[in-house]
């Protein structure tokens, strides 16, 4: 039996394939005049009618030809160079294997073909499917083009799908030869896709066709498919509801305290867990963070404490929804823990930690260590609210770690970029090397150490800093090494000569105009090289000349007041304070302070130790005994007619000073003033002060043109206050004193002008004494005891 065809196969067209014409009748004429190929299509068994070409052809009915298309569509290219085959074994047998009738004789199949329309283009061969060249999805297929009238068709691959067959055999009048040629080479192995063809060209597939949609092994399918999944959802309601009986009453699944699980777990049980995982360490303090700052507070002071059952009842009941239980076996649900506190003392307690967790903003700025510039980073600032942080102490303070405190950060004007900048441009160029200084006779050189000590930086409003040079601190270096070259001014002087003020005149200067000289210094230290400076001179007048002097009118004294009678310690002290004072002069209009006058009043400045009054009762200090001065001071300014700033008088009554009329001062241990005596100067003409010293009084005198005559009117002493006893104890500093009693008094100032003969008289001012203790002093310790 013939082999199936391949019309893809890669051999030679004009071969015959092994077994197609075992006779050799290719090379024969049939009596009938057919060739050989002819001949070898229409072989039959001995015993078969030879029928016709024609009766072959109507055999083949449509229904028929439906059939072998569906089951074993024959290629093209074999139907139309072949008739039908007539053999009824093994062909026959395949037909009958794959349900279809036995193949007819020949009359009735040619009978049964219907003619088919050639479409345009050809034929395509039916055995182009699944696979075969041809079929959708194919490389090729096996088209049949008509040929002309004169001449034979040819079959030839082409791409496309399956197509419709021609019914028609009367245009393939080709000779053997030409029908030959046109059948390509089959391989000596069955092309994978022809194996489920049985009986060559035309066979039924091997196994049986899929069932079409609907037929009742679908229907089978669907009916099972309806039960499993009845069956699953009868499964997954049982679990359900036993799940909501096994779950009733306990913790939602999932549920974490504080990282603590207690999902699954009575109310009861759960708060027992929470007390013992969490409960110690909520003894702990507090951590409290704000930015990189910490620090720590206490939780029974500050007033906080759990509230287990609350925080369990923020969980709520195990929920209904299907989905959501289902979720809860794979995740976690996290809850706060409830703690109550009293407000008021937890902002007790954040307020005094507040210093620790704030923080100052801190502009940055360039430092010298030595001559060697360090960039300082800017830091922003941070502050803290006590009552919102008291807040979030109270919501976070159980949950474990530090509570993050808010805070508003404070920002600043510079930046990390701009501070080294200037680290880079200005500062490391100024110290580099020293500046050279030309002056009017010899050089001087500003140092590297000098310039480091001036340079100032501070923001420039950009986000990097700005510099400039502290002109004193530039004078201190250079002036000592220029002092040669230069001649300072002489103020005028006015001293007493001959018992009265003389003026001593003023002399004008040369020296260095510093401002002028130092104006090019920003841009010279910025340079690596020509780091030179011209120093510029210039004529310097007196800050006092002659003219000033002479024009103040200090002629004649025009007040003076004595006091007398001080302790040898007292006087030294008052001496020290007299040589300070004498000889300062107050021009029209200003003011003067005996505090800033003489500055701080220490033993570096010759000052020793005296009697003073503290705590209403006597005792010692440095510097004491100058309230005598002031006193003093005070009254010589009271009598000259100028204007009280300032003055306080003792607190009690001293008898050698006069009534309401005596005044008391007093400096911090770094020379600050508490209590001063001050006047301004309210004449016409300048005062000049000058004090005249004696181991037993001083003398203050006030030097100018006489403009008033001043008198004091001391009235009555009133209120009169006894005085108490007061007992110090043993071992402290004690001085006895007999006491003495309280007053107020008051005292009036009038003022008469000795030229227009106005009298003014000033409210009368009023001055309370209390009384002065009377001091004992404990007796001195016994003999220790045997």
């Amino acid at each position: 039996m013939p082999e199936n065809y391949d019309a893809s196969s890669g051999d030679d067209p004009n071969r015959k394939p092994a077994g197609d014409d075992p006779t050799g009748a290719a090379d024969r004429s049939t009596p009938s005049g057919e060739s050989g190929a002819d001949a070898t299509r229409s072989i039959t068994p001995a015993s078969a009618p030879q029928d016709s070409q024609a009766e072959r052809t109507m055999r083949i009915s449509p229904e028929q030809l439906a059939a072998g298309a569906e089951t074993a569509p024959e290629d093209l290219s074999e139907r139309q160079t072949r008739p039908t085959l007539t053999q009824q074994s093994p062909a026959a047998d395949e037909t009958q294997r794959l349900g279809q009738e036995p193949p007819e004789a020949d009359p009735e199949r040619t009978q049964a073909i219907p003619k088919v329309t050639e479409p345009e283009g050809g034929y395509a061969s039916p055995t182009d499917f699944l696979g075969a060249p041809g079929f959708p999805g194919s490389a090729a297929t096996t088209r049949v083009e008509q040929p002309p009238a004169d001449q034979a068709p040819t079959t030839q691959a082409v791409a496309g799908s399956f197509a419709q067959l021609p019914t028609e055999q009367t245009g393939f009048p080709e000779g053997d030869a030409e029908r030959t040629q046109n059948i390509p080479k089959v391989p000596a192995e069955p092309s994978p896709w022809a194996t489920g063809f049985g009986g060559g060209i035309g066979g039924g597939f091997a196994e049986d066709p899929p069932e079409q949609a609907g037929s009742p092994r679908d229907r089978r399918g669907l009916i099972r498919g309806g039960i499993a999944a009845g069956v699953a959802v009868g499964l997954l309601t049982l679990l359900y509801v036993g799940d909501l009986m096994f779950s009733s009453g306990t913790v939602p699944r999932g549920t974490t305290v504080a990282d603590v699980q207690v999902g699954g777990l009575t109310e009861a049980a759960a708060q027992r867990k929470l007390r013992e995982e969490l409960g110690p360490n909520l003894q702990e303090p507090v951590q409290l963070k704000a930015g990189d700052a910490t620090a720590t507070i206490s939780p029974e002071q500050s007033g906080l404490t759990m509230d287990w059952p609350a925080t369990i009842e923020q969980a709520g009941e195990q929920p209904l929804n299907p989905f959501t239980r289902i979720a809860s076996l794979f995740t976690d649900r996290e809850i706060y823990p409830v703690s109550h506190g009293d407000e008021q003392q937890v902002m007790a307690a954040v307020e005094q930690v507040k210093p620790k967790l704030e923080r100052a903003a801190s502009e940055g700025t360039i430092k010298f260590e030595g001559t060697t510039p360090v960039a300082v980073e800017p830091v922003t600032g941070r502050s803290v609210d006590v009552s919102v942080a008291a807040d979030q102490v109270m919501a976070d303070w159980a949950k474990g770690g530090p509570v993050q405190v808010p805070f508003t950060e404070q920002a600043v004007n510079t930046t990390s970029d701009g501070v080294h900048q200037a680290l880079r441009n200005v500062a490391q160029p100024a110290v580099s090397s020293p500046v050279n200084v030309k002056g009017e006779g010899h050089d001087a050189a500003l140092a590297p150490e000098t310039i480091a000590a001036a340079l100032r930086f501070e923001p420039d409003g950009k986000g990097g800093l700005r510099s400039h040079l502290d002109v004193p601190v530039l004078i201190g270096g250079l002036e000592p090494q220029l002092k040669d070259t230069m001649k300072p001014a002489k103020d005028a002087e006015i001293v007493l000569e001959g018992g009265g003020p003389v003026v001593r005149p003023s002399l004008d200067g040369r020296g260095v105009n510093w401002e002028k000289s130092f104006e090019k210094l920003d841009d010279v230290v910025k340079q690596k090289q020509d780091r030179t400076l011209q120093a510029i001179y210039e004529q310097q007048p007196p800050a006092f000349n002659t003219d000033h002097a002479n024009g103040l009118g200090i002629k004649e004294v025009i007040s003076e007041f004595k006091t007398e009678g001080f302790e040898t310690a007292s006087g030294v002290n008052i001496k020290r304070t007299a040589e300070q004072v004498n000889g300062a002069v107050v021009k029209p209009g200003e003011t003067f302070s005996l505090n800033g006058h003489t500055g701080p009043r220490g033993t570096a400045q010759g000052y020793v130790e005296s009697g003073i009054i503290e705590d209403g009762r006597p005792a010692k200090a440095v510097g004491g005994g100058i309230s005598q001065f002031a006193t003093t001071l005070y009254n010589a300014s009271y009598f000259a007619g100028v204007k009280d700033v300032e003055h306080k008088e003792h607190s009690y009554y001293i008898s050698r000073y006069p009534a309401g009329r005596e005044a008391t001062v007093f400096q911090n241990p770094d020379g600050s003033s508490v209590i001063d005596v001050k006047f301004k100067n309210t004449l016409a003409s300048g005062v000049m002060i000058t004090t005249e010293w004696t181991p037993s009084s001083i003398t203050v005198k006030f030097w100018g043109t006489k403009q008033y005559d001043v008198s004091s009117k001391t009235g009555e002493r009133t209120a009169p206050k006894p005085p108490h006893e007061k007992v110090v104890p043993p071992g402290e500093p004690c001085s006895p004193s007999k006491g003495a009693g309280g007053f107020t008094v008051t005292d009036t100032r009038t003022l008469k002008d000795v030229k227009s003969g106005k009298v003014t008289t000033e409210s009368p001012s009023k001055t309370v004494y209390n009384p002065q203790p009377i001091i004992h002093c404990g007796p001195p310790p016994g003999p220790a005891p045997r």
